[in-house]
């Protein structure tokens, strides 16, 4: 089926399935709010680096590993990568184990405006007036915000710009998701594993005294994490930066409701006009063809 699909309709399909599983990843990460941030992390890494390299076993692709690896350049940037996702991962679970779900919302409905920027200065993409209308409802929606608050939650600015530029350095380095994967949690896994044997101290970090239920959910972290970002490698490689973008908007969607109704965290009067604005952007952006359609 889908070797029938054009490439953009691949990339389309492929970023409805990353962010929809990031959509439901605080589920997740929500029920191990009792493991250590930093140790959730370690884990993510550590497991991602298994996944992935079964997962590249399978399909017979070290050949790709070896040749990126003979690359300094794109080896180097997926250091830097490795950092960005790194930062974002750590940052993101902070945010789901402290109630702080409705920042970590804002945050990422704010990557595509950053995304758009990116976009326009490094792949000279353009937009249409009416996507530049969505962009502008959506950046009046963030100034509500910062004049309300004084500024954004530290939060709200840390997820975007790590992952936006993720994304940018992902599409330049153009190497295939899996791959890249790979090397990026293997370069910072020495780093995860010292953390778990040497530094980490809790209760559950001798996965020999966990029970196996924990432990599943622990290995675990390396599928939620591989498999949402492999679809999104994979979407990059397709798709413009700022129609990727956009397709967040889903992610923060579900993890804002998720926030609201099953968690019960405080919707505020700013923040709930934030939101209005920056919905309104992503309906102007969605349905843009429709909107014309009818004004003529």
């Amino acid at each position: 089926m889908l070797k029938q699909l054009s490439e953009t309709q691949l990339g389309i399909f492929y970023a409805l399935g990353a962010y929809l599983m990031w959509g439901f990843a605080p589920i997740y990460f929500k029920y191990l709010e009792f493991v250590p941030v930093y140790e959730i992390l370690a884990h993510r890494v550590i497991w991602s680096v298994v996944v992935t390299g079964i997962i590249i076993t399978l399909l017979s692709g070290w050949s790709d590993v070896y040749k990126i690896c003979k690359i300094p350049k794109k080896l180097l940037l997926l250091c830097v990568s490795s950092l960005l996702i790194s930062c974002n991962w750590s940052v993101f679970i902070w945010a789901i184990s402290n109630d702080r779900m409705l920042d970590a919302s804002l945050g990422y409905f704010i990557n595509p405006l950053i995304n758009v920027v990116l976009g326009l200065l490094f792949f000279n993409e353009s937009l249409s007036r009416v996507k530049w209308v969505a962009v502008g409802l959506a950046f009046i929606g963030v100034l509500i915000q910062v004049f309300a608050l004084g500024a954004l939650p530290w939060v709200s600015l840390v997820l975007p710009l790590s992952f936006a530029f993720y994304a940018l350095l992902r599409k330049k380095i153009r190497v295939e998701a899996l791959t890249g994967l790979f090397i990026e949690t293997l370069l910072v896994a020495p780093i995860a594993l010292y953390y778990l044997f040497v530094i980490a101290d809790s209760e559950y970090v001798n996965m020999l005294n966990n029970g196996l239920s924990l432990n599943f959910w622990l290995m675990f972290a390396g599928i939620v994490t591989a498999l949402p970002l492999i679809f999104f490698g994979q979407a990059a490689l397709r798709l413009k930066l700022s129609t990727l973008g956009f397709f967040q908007y889903l992610a923060p969607s579900l993890l804002f409701v998720f926030a609201v109704v099953f968690y019960g965290e405080q919707l505020s009067l700013n923040k709930m006009i934030t939101f209005m604005f920056i919905w309104s952007g992503v309906v102007l952006f969605a349905f843009e063809k429709l909107i014309l359609q009818k004004l003529k």
